[in-house]
């Protein structure tokens, strides 16, 4: 296992704008040129966001609707096929690229921070 070698001070930590949303819609995302699914999330008082997310290896889009997840709100929004993604979902890469999700334990509110 390596370590790091690009530290961060906090202050380019506090720029990432981390947050929990609820997804509320997952369809297959067959214009994508790997595995993808359509994603809509609820971020509370941040709104509803679009994005695509490469997590077909252990999800289904049935098994997604109602899953709280953490995602990055304030990256530039980004063409991929034909939607316009507006936030990146978090999850561990493991083998085979197999993505598992970063997910709350307990519900809590759309929205907050994640620091």
């Amino acid at each position: 296992m390596s370590e790091s070698t690009n530290n961060l001070s906090w202050h380019d930590f506090e720029k990432v704008d981390i947050r929990v949303g609820t997804i509320i819609q997952a369809e297959v995302f067959a214009e994508a040129k790997k595995p993808a699914y359509k994603l809509h999330i609820d971020f509370g008082s941040l709104g509803i966001k679009k994005t695509s997310a490469q997590i077909t290896v252990l999800y289904s889009t049935e098994e997604l609707i109602g899953k709280q997840v953490v995602a990055v709100v304030n990256f530039p929004s980004k063409q991929i096929a034909n939607i316009q993604s507006e936030c990146l979902i978090l999850g561990a890469i493991g083998d085979n690229k197999a993505i598992t999700l970063l997910s709350m334990d307990k519900g809590v509110e759309n929205g907050l921070r994640i620091g």
